[in-house]
């Protein structure tokens, strides 16, 4: 029963976060430190599970024409190395767990309460600008196992005027360059990946694929997101009361 439990939340998150050009990973660490399982393993399987749920989610952007190849460009060039290099640096195991629980607490406070971003008119920050977010959230993402869409979405609404699906379309590949780096800096140092992992890839890669497509479409996740952010909640406790 547990484990029926964890899949059916798997295909939720990924569900969820694809509709809106996500990969999912703080969801999915966030289930896995529910269910007890290491850091390292919680690691390189969130951000695996991010390669192929945001992929997908970027297909289904890229097909509604939502992606520009120029804004994306700059938070590329400096994410992907220093998500390398994130990934590359080990952190006590409590150390991990707290920062994890804050990121997590950072996701629930953004989903529940300041979801709905309005676009600011005629913004256009520098280069400089740009390319320190991206190395900014790179670095976290390696260091965490995260993809950084959670972050970067809402400041390309805010700061770069994209409206909900031009910014899912950009963070969708921004979490799947940063994943892979970020999977790289580890595998790199020898983490070991769980032996489960492609049940887990098949679970959250149909999930991702439904939730894509009505992301890119319509998709009403009210619901979902509520429950999502219990599952957030949850594991937030267990990680700053271990």
């Amino acid at each position: 029963m547990e484990e029926l439990i964890f899949y059916g939340l798997l295909f939720v998150v990924a569900l969820l976060y694809a509709s809106v050009g996500h990969g999912g990973a703080s969801g999915y660490l966030a289930l896995m430190a529910i269910f007890g399982m290491s850091v390292d393993t919680m690691k390189s399987s969130a951000l695996i599970l991010n390669l192929f749920v945001s992929l997908m989610a970027f297909v289904q952007f890229y097909k509604g024409g939502h992606f520009n190849f120029k804004s994306f460009l700059p938070f590329a060039l400096a994410s992907v190395p220093l998500s390398f290099v994130g990934g590359l640096i080990h952190i006590d195991n409590s150390i991990y767990k707290i920062l994890l629980g804050v990121f997590l607490m950072f996701a629930v406070i953004r989903m529940l309460f300041f979801n709905d971003f309005k676009r600011t008119e005629n913004a256009s920050p520098s280069l400089i600008v740009s390319l320190l977010i991206g190395g900014s959230i790179g670095f976290l993402s390696g260091l965490l196992g995260i993809g950084g869409g959670i972050i970067l979405s809402p400041i390309l609404i805010l700061l770069y005027s994209m409206n909900q699906k031009q910014a899912a379309a950009i963070s969708a590949i921004f979490i799947f360059v940063n994943s892979f780096a970020g999977l790289s800096g580890q595998l790199a140092k020898g983490v070991n990946i769980d032996p489960l992992i492609y049940f887990y890839v098949i679970i959250a890669f149909v999930g991702g694929t439904v939730g894509s497509y009505l992301g890119a479409s319509k998709l009403n996740h009210r619901a979902l997101k509520y429950v999502l952010s219990l599952v957030l909640s949850i594991a937030i406790f267990k990680l700053l009361n271990q």
